[in-house]
């Protein structure tokens, strides 16, 4: 077949795949972007976005029901359809991606609906639904797969009609009762969301606590914080065989016990297939877990890389950032080299997860001479005037060498809003002898960062 000369193709519109196509047409480049689901990616349509209603709702549940304990009384009564309703009519366009199609080709950038592989050195190819198409692109191939759920090999799952995230956002109901395989920020989310509408709720986490990558103390108050409301959390167990009847399911643990449950979601982590996208093509290892890429994003010769298969974390902001630095590099313009250390996650939960740059034992392992403080938000002057939901904390982390923080973790009501101050002192390395010396406004959450930067 005849190829079509291009300067880049873009592989994968996610969101930072839809960024660095937008920002090479401004650059005057000839674009191609290819994407076989939803132009947009998980975030708007499975993730971020729709998740984050379903967050917001359930969190107005819990509001309501602590009404008595600070306010007087009053009556809950959940509808999920107003929030399916919601989720279908005003985040996602019905899982219609016709806006972000017509937004990426008003950047200047051609789409091409279908599945990009590298096929030679320089080469894409496409398989759409007409047949297969041929891309030389002269400058390079930018690669922004996205990734899938990871499904585990657990004895009877694939066969079984589990959830993930995607069914898990489409629901036009709420299970009777759900069982959660993983405790990770997806799995938890979720799992309250479902829990605080009336569905009874397990999660199950094969590490010993929730969120494993967080700080021990944060997966820890958090189960403290889902058990009190009724959330069944066990740590420490792996699923090992999975059974459908046709209406419920049942899980047998490895210790042998069992647990039944009306729906199981999956959610034990991503995974991109290497392979199906063609990387040993390039050069590059199809075998391998993700793409390695330089700090300017550069996967091999005439390859970028962008997003979660980079590894830097399955983050919007990750791979926004990354496809500034990605483009700027291909159009041969000036530009930072990607900077990880105040790289910020954040749980969703009710209290709020947030996290930036190192954990403790991150910082250990880097051979770091190691300073923590941490502080209790519940015992802070906001935390006793806001009462009910107030619980949390705020771990920081220093290199005691260099007296500059290098992590923090807030486990708070609006947590991570709370964080963005933290993201500053990593970044910008600020000591923490001047962070002691900052005026923060009482009575607020953030204020017990005085509390911690004392400590330290």
């Amino acid at each position: 077949m005849d190829a079509e000369e291009v300067d880049v193709v873009v592989v994968g519109l996610g969101p930072g795949g839809e960024d660095v196509a937008a920002r090479l047409a401004a650059g005057g480049l000839a674009v191609v972007g290819v994407e076989s689901r939803l132009v947009g990616g998980e975030c708007p349509y499975f993730a971020c976005v729709p998740t984050k209603m379903m967050v917001r709702a359930a969190g107005t549940l819990a509001e309501g029901r602590r009404v008595d304990a600070l306010a007087g009384s009053a009556e809950v009564h959940p509808r999920w359809t107003r929030v399916a309703d919601r989720i279908r009519d005003e985040a996602t366009t019905d899982w219609d991606d016709t806006a972000a199609v017509e937004r990426l080709e008003k950047s200047g950038a051609r789409f091409v609906r279908g599945r990009g592989r590298i096929s030679a050195p320089g080469e894409v190819t496409v398989s759409t639904v007409d047949g297969e198409r041929l891309f030389r692109a002269r400058r390079g191939i930018v690669l922004n797969p996205g990734t899938d759920p990871a499904v585990p090999p657990i004895d009877g799952l694939r066969e079984s009609p589990y959830w993930t995230n995607r069914d898990a956002v489409r629901a036009r109901e709420v299970p009777e009762s759900l069982l959660v395989l993983g405790g990770g920020p997806v799995g938890v989310e979720l799992a309250q969301v479902f829990a605080r509408f009336g569905a009874a709720l397990t999660i199950l986490e094969p590490q010993p606590r929730l969120l494993p990558s967080f700080e021990p103390e944060a997966g820890e108050l958090l189960e403290s914080v889902l058990t009190s409301e009724g959330l069944g959390v066990r740590t420490g167990e792996s699923a090992a065989e999975v059974g459908h009847d046709g209406e419920r399911f049942t899980v047998r643990l490895g210790s042998g016990a069992e647990l039944s449950a009306q729906r199981l979601l999956v959610a034990t982590g991503r995974r991109t297939d290497l392979a199906a996208l063609g990387v040993g093509a390039a050069g590059l290892d199809e075998q391998a877990k993700g793409i390695a890429v330089d700090d300017r994003l550069r996967a091999g010769d005439g390859v970028w890389a962008i997003g979660d298969v980079t590894g830097r974390g399955a983050f919007t902001h990750t791979s926004v950032y990354q496809a500034r630095i990605a483009a700027a590099d291909i159009l041969g313009q000036p530009s930072e080299p990607a900077d990880y250390r105040a790289m910020p996650a954040v749980a969703f939960t009710d209290p709020e997860v947030a996290m930036v740059g190192l954990t403790e034992s991150a910082a250990r392992e880097r051979g770091l001479r190691v300073r923590t403080a941490t502080t209790d938000i519940a015992a802070s002057a906001r935390g006793w005037i806001h009462k009910a939901g107030n619980e949390g904390l705020i771990k920081l982390v220093a290199d005691a060498d260099r007296g500059v923080l290098v992590g923090g973790t807030v486990v708070a009501p609006a947590g991570g809003e709370i964080l963005a101050g933290l993201a500053v002192a990593v970044q910008g390395e600020v000591p923490v002898a001047r962070l002691r010396e900052m005026v923060l406004a009482y009575p607020t959450f953030h204020r017990a960062l005085g509390v911690a930067f004392d400590e330290l």
